[in-house]
């Protein structure tokens, strides 16, 4: 037992083989655990064709990446070798003045979904440049150090601490998440080797912690709140229907709440996947406008986001047998594999998980060809982060395009490592 843990704590966690695929896997395989609610919303599609259909696009991406040693060129724009980081000071005296706004205009409420509702889309646009930068700066800040003493340690880690606490102020999970992998990985390659044991023992911690993080959001909603009502359509159903639908709803419930939270994004995700599959097989494929909608939601007047219509489009699944598999008014996470699927069906699903292996495999290139202590780290471990996360949320903020696009092309611009390894 004692050599198999060995074993296993050599293989690099966050390489392009491991990471990405290791939570696409485990999400599937958790989700399965569903105790009735794959039986509450008839879930008849079955998602694991595309999985598989995704994870060898992707690996076959990433092994030829890996073989032929592709990595990103400089894009012409070698003469700002050491001068992107001005751009990072911009972006976060941008984001902590978007933030305060917010703050002084009583728009940051951890608890109250009113508050979360209603926030200024383009402050809150603007704000998640705090974040962004803040992790960008350090990191590169820590590549500086000839020695890192224990009190930089505990200034960098504090530093990181109070942007962390004003984000959960917001409420909102991803940019936590963001924040939290992006330094870990910085962490395991620049600092001090993080073994795989120790990496499923904090993804298990993490998981218990954010799914209760949600879980108290829910429990804690106002009820009165007409977005918070749990009413469903108001549809009539027949006699037999209705008895079905309640033996159901007292198999659900047989299973406690906070033991349902623990996996119940992971089980969404799975019924969403497969109501969006028979969503396409009665309506067809969109080709290309739900991702139109990234970019529409920035102009003037009320636009229709993408994880909107992804709602529209899995609850015209379930109204009529008296569901909502998202209530109205809210969101949907379409997970990255339901947003492939939706605009082209497998083939969709194949070029974008080749992308995503394409583009994570070119920087990891990059990082080898650098060194691990280098400016290179950083860009790799946010973009890993990110297509990790959208694996569930989908990929379908303007926001995060731009921060992979700026952290491909500052990674490929500052070649040159900061430090020898």
């Amino acid at each position: 037992m004692k050599n198999f843990i060995q074993k296993i704590n050599r293989i690099d966690t966050f390489s392009p083989y491991f990471f990405l695929p290791f939570v696409l896997v485990l999400y599937f395989f958790i989700s399965l655990f569903d105790f009735s609610r794959f039986e509450y919303f008839d879930v008849n599609r079955n998602v694991f064709l595309a999985v598989l259909l995704g994870l060898a696009a992707y690996y076959a991406a990433v092994y030829i990446t890996d073989k032929k040693q592709w990595t990103f060129p400089s894009f012409g724009l070698g003469f700002l070798r050491g001068k992107t980081i001005w751009f990072l000071y911009l972006l976060g005296a941008i984001g902590l003045v978007a933030y305060l706004i917010m703050l002084f205009t009583g728009q940051v409420g951890i608890l109250d979904e009113s508050v979360r509702r209603n926030l200024d889309p383009k402050l809150n646009f603007l704000s998640s440049f705090l974040w962004f930068s803040v992790i960008f700066l350090l990191c590169h800040q820590i590549l500086k150090e000839k020695e890192l003493t224990t009190k930089k340690k505990l200034t960098y880690g504090g530093i990181l601490m109070v942007v962390f606490v004003l984000f959960i102020l917001m409420g909102y999970r991803t940019p936590i998440m963001v924040m939290f992998f992006t330094s870990f990985i910085v962490f395991h390659y620049i600092i001090k080797r993080i073994k795989l044991t120790w990496f499923l023992s904090v993804l298990v911690i993490l998981g218990i912690l954010f799914s209760l993080f949600g879980f108290i959001r829910i429990i804690s909603e106002d009820p009165t709140e007409k977005h918070n009502s749990r009413e469903g359509p108001d549809v009539e159903l027949t006699e037999e229907d209705l008895d079905e639908n309640l033996k159901i709803q007292r198999k659900i419930n047989a299973t406690p709440k906070w033991v349902r939270a623990l996996n119940s994004e992971m089980v969404t995700g799975h019924i969403v996947l497969s109501k969006l599959i028979e969503y396409t097989d009665e309506h067809g494929y969109m080709y290309g406008r739900l991702h139109s909608g990234i970019f529409t939601t920035v102009l003037p007047g009320e636009q229709l986001s993408p994880r909107m219509q992804v709602t529209e489009m899995v609850n015209s699944l379930s109204v009529d047998e008296g569901k909502y598999i998202t209530r109205p008014g809210r969101t949907t996470t379409p997970t990255y594999l339901g947003q492939l699927y939706v605009e082209a069906g497998y083939i969709a699903i194949i070029i974008g998980f080749a992308l995503y292996g394409l583009i994570i495999g070119m920087l990891y290139n990059q990082v080898q060809r650098t060194g691990i202590k280098s400016y290179q780290t950083v860009g790799y471990a946010f973009v890993t982060t990110i297509f990790v996360l959208s694996l569930h949320t989908g990929l379908l903020d303007l926001v995060f395009l731009l921060m992979i696009a700026y952290a491909i092309v500052s990674t490929s611009i500052e070649k040159k490592p900061l430090q020898n390894t």
